[in-house]
């Protein structure tokens, strides 16, 4: 398997990706993966380690730093728009379409978390992707208008939406807008704010657990603006007849929103649990990950080839 650096044009900005290519001989092309990380996340992290180990099972694939964040262009850093999110799933199947070791009718989706939401609707809008599979599934819209466990009270997200509004004023003054801080200072302040799912992400990253020194941690304050009137699983429905393949942890308190996607989809589609994992730990523990690359690697060689 080797790992190469590339980057990609997506709505105007450069994006930077790592492509995973398998050494061993086939006859003729391969099939592929774009692979998409957390919300904050980076290339480096959860969304690498899928890539690469579905590269082992025999898949091209490619993870990539959504645009303004990592080592992608963009400006404001730090924005989460769910509409070039889910653009740059769209400009990855573009670029992969390019390469001569890909099968351009072989493509197929693979979101974890923030992108397991955005690789459904980028597979509801375009025909080029075969299949599409999410790992630990969440729709960032919907998590930070009900919370990760859909139990938040609905004025924390007003209480976001004027903080947002007071930073596009600072902003029209001239003065700097600052950034939303994801995390707290310590993990125990973490719990308190969000239970074992608050501590877990916060080990993965503002700890030694996953730490990336380009995993920003912060999102631009514009970033709560578009979250009021998105909804990226309203393209689910649109999948069909095409396959979808959720993995969830069976203790992943963000369950919810895989749940309504499947509920959602029209066609051939698979809820499946992992036993014990909570939504974090399909990041990076491998007694959890590797039953559910196994589980990816049988749905994409069925819907893919191999």
């Amino acid at each position: 398997m080797a790992r190469t650096r590339v980057s990609f044009d997506s709505a105007g900005i450069e994006i930077a990706a790592h492509l995973y290519t398998p050494d061993s001989p086939v006859a003729g092309r391969r099939p592929a993966l774009v692979v998409g990380h957390p919300g904050i996340g980076v290339k480096e992290q959860t969304s690498g380690t899928y890539a690469q180990l579905m590269a082992e099972r025999g898949f091209v694939s490619l993870a990539f730093d959504a645009a303004y964040q990592g080592e992608s262009g963009g400006l404001p850093r730090g924005l989460e728009d769910p509409a070039q999110r889910v653009e740059d799933f769209k400009a990855a199947v573009s670029y992969l379409i390019t390469r001569d070791e890909v099968d351009p009718d072989r493509i197929g989706l693979l979101g974890i978390c923030a992108s397991g939401g955005y690789s459904l609707a980028a597979t509801g809008g375009d025909h080029r992707v075969r299949a599409v599979a999410t790992v630990s599934t969440a729709e960032p819209a919907r998590q930070f208008r009900y919370g990760a466990d859909g139990s938040q009270d609905p004025a924390v997200f007003q209480t976001l939406l004027g903080a947002a509004a007071q930073a596009r004023t600072r902003a029209a003054r001239g003065e700097d807008p600052g950034v939303m801080t994801m995390f707290p200072d310590t993990a125990e302040q973490a719990g308190a704010l969000g239970g074992e799912h608050g501590v877990e992400g916060w080990e993965y990253y503002c700890g030694p657990r996953g730490h990336h020194e380009r995993s920003a941690k912060y999102l631009a304050w514009d970033s709560i603006e578009k979250m009021a009137s998105s909804d990226v699983f309203r393209a689910v429905p649109l999948i069909a007849p095409r396959p979808i393949l959720q993995v969830i942890g069976e203790r992943a308190v963000t369950a919810w929103m895989a749940v309504e996607a499947h509920q959602a989809a029209t066609g051939p589609k698979e809820l499946h649990r992992i036993p014990g994992a909570s939504h974090v730990d399909l990041y990076d523990k491998r007694e959890y990950i590797d039953p559910a690359i196994d589980k990816l690697t049988d749905y994409f060689t069925t819907n893919l080839g191999k």
